[in-house]
Parts: structure tokens; sequence; C-alpha cells
């Protein structure tokens, strides 16, 4: 194993711009590691903070990428030669909120690319606390890389299953379900046993893919309405001797269409959780959650207490990666944030190292 001389990495000098440099490599404290990347994700969430103005922690110039994965080759002794997922939010497990078992909104927070410093994921290296790190014991075959996807498009929503407490006989919807985190909040929706498994997005290829991933229904929005959307939900629920109220709705598109989607079919004793990220505002009469007995709750990151039992699902094949991953040069990193913002993209797009 050999430490560099200089990170090289892409950095975000401001927001629309991006530079090929190196940097240095930071004198690690206690308790830290460097981890050689193998695999960077290319997440909505960097799109916004490149495309949309979205702020960061740690102002520009910065690395963005925070779905990481790679292998440990300096710092705590313990860890060298560790191939590991690194979480996308690491908590300081030294607060109050952390005690409280909610350490994924803790606000001392690290995460890659966002308040981290300047370092992020779009490098060859990242140095990073070693306490929440993942490690992967056996790969079972699957490349290092493809775990990037784990640090966040997975986990994400497995913190919002959490949070739902997804049992056998359950109700589920999810609005956005083709996108980088519906996609996975299907599969772990299926695998914790949920009775119905509704996915909702406008792309009709997608939806039918969904269908082999967990999906018992699929309905498009591609030039319908809302209401529309509620007629064939409720026309549904009909044909299959369904509650139309219950329903536990996780909106993971981030859009301002998919986000009033949820809360229009949010009834009776339900549940609508915030997976996906969106600028966007949305009027709703919050006496109807008065009226229903109802529930809307934000969800962010994941537990890294979390990620063992993710990774064995995945490992287990209860969640697939294969087919939602596509590895490009890091090289080839403008061209994979335009296509990632033109919503475009069949697969999660990973990043390997290419200086």
């Amino acid at each position: 194993m050999s430490v560099p001389a200089k990170i090289q990495t892409w950095q975000m000098t401001e927001p629309g711009k991006l530079e090929k440099t190196s940097i240095d490599v930071p004198e690690l404290q206690p308790g830290e590691v460097l981890v050689e990347i193998a695999g960077c994700g290319v997440c909505h969430t960097d799109v916004g903070y490149f495309y949309d103005g979205v702020p960061t922690v740690h102002k520009p110039p910065l690395t963005l990428g925070h779905e990481i994965s790679g292998t440990v080759v300096a710092g705590q002794e313990d860890m060298l030669g560790k191939e590991v997922i690194i979480p996308a939010v690491m908590p300081c497990n030294n607060c109050d909120i952390c005690a409280s078992g909610r350490g994924n909104r803790c606000l001392a927070q690290k995460m890659p690319g966002n308040s981290m410093g300047i370092y992020g994921g779009f490098s060859t290296h990242i140095p990073v606390p070693a306490e929440d790190l993942c490690i992967i014991e056996d790969r079972k075959g699957m490349p290092l890389e493809h775990f990037a996807v784990v640090a966040d498009a997975i986990t994400s929503p497995y913190q919002a299953a959490k949070r739902a407490n997804i049992k056998a006989g359950d109700l589920v919807l999810i609005t956005g379900a083709t996108g980088g985190i519906g996609l996975y909040m299907t599969q772990i929706a299926a695998a914790l046993g949920a009775k119905e498994v509704i996915s909702i997005a406008r792309n009709k290829e997608k939806l039918e893919r969904s269908l082999n991933f967990g999906a018992t229904k699929a309905f498009s929005t591609l030039d319908k309405t809302t209401k529309d959307i509620r007629g064939d939900f409720r026309a549904y629920c009909k044909e299959k001797g369904l509650p139309n109220y219950g329903w536990k709705i996780f909106e993971c598109s981030g859009s301002k269409a998919g986000q009033e989607i949820g809360l229009d079919l949010l009834s009776f004793v339900g549940q609508l959780f915030i997976v996906g990220y969106g600028m966007q505002r949305v009027e709703y009469m919050f006496s109807r959650l008065m009226a229903f007995d109802a529930e809307v709750i934000g969800t962010w990151g994941c537990l890294p207490g979390y990620y063992p039992e993710v990774l064995k699902m995945v490992l287990d094949g209860e969640i697939k990666v294969e087919p939602f991953v596509e590895l490009r040069p890091m090289s080839q990193i403008e061209q994979a944030f335009k296509e990632s913002h033109s919503g475009k993209l069949l697969k999660r797009v990973v990043l390997t190292p290419d200086f």
C-alpha cells in the first residue's frame, strides 16, 4: 500500500465549474484513515450542488462526491488494507442527538463533498474518521466499485424504512420509484415483507423494470394530473380489496410533482416520508393532517450502525445492485453530471479514478 504525495481530484471551483487539480494529503489525526477510492457514485445531491445552487456547508472550492467505496491505505493500524464503504454522513457520536439514537441527523456530522473541508469522493483518496466505516469482509465476487452506491442510494431509503418500521403485510407506495433512491426503496420495502409496493414515476420503461424488483403495481404519471393518479390508485385498491388509508408513502423523487402526489394520496392514519431532496415549495392544508390523524416525516441519511445490515442484504441478493450501476472513468465527470441532471440515465453512474 502506498500513500500518495498528492491527492488527485476534480474540484468544484464554483457552481457549474470543475477543475482537475491536486491537493495536499493532510496529516491524519488519531482515529482517522486515508482511503484509496475505488468508486464514487454520482448522486442527485451532487448535481444539485453543481447546477442548482444548493449551498454546501464548506464553500467552494471543494470536491463533491459522498457515495464512496475503497481501501484503507494509511492511518489507524488495525484498518490498513480493509475494503470499506464510507457512510455518506458520519455523526460525532458524542452529542445529545447521537445519544438519542438520531445520529443520522447529528448537527456536527461529517459528509464528504459537503462538510469535510475540501475533501470529497471524486478523487483518488480521501481522509475520513475510521470509527463508522463499514468493512466489507467478503465481496462475494462483486466489484468493490459497486459498493459505492451502498453509501447513500441504498442506505438512505433503508433509514427511511427503519423510521417507518416497514413490516410484513404493510401497504407501501413510492413516488419517484425509478430514481437513484426510489429503485432501492422499492427493493427494500419488498425485502422487509410489504404486502403491496406501488411504484409511481414518469418513465414507463423504468416502471416496467420496477415490477421485476419488488413492485406489485406501477403507475406512470406521464400526461396525467395528480387527480388522475389518485383515481388510478383508488381504483386499484377497490380492485384488490385494499383500503385506501393507512399506507406508508415514500417520496423519493425530490420533485414538486412527486411531493404533491404523495400529499394528495396521504389519507387516514397514513404516513408520508420525505426521502428525496428538492428546492421547491408545495402548498398543503395542514388541517388535513389533523383530520386524518396522519403524519409527514422527514428522513435524512442513514445511521452508520445500519450499514452492516444493508451490506448483508446486498451480499445475500435481497437488494440487487449490478443491474442498476454503470461504471465510467472519472475523467467523464462533466458528462455524467449533465446526463444525471437531465434525468435520462437508466443506471446510477459510479466514477472510477483515472487521473
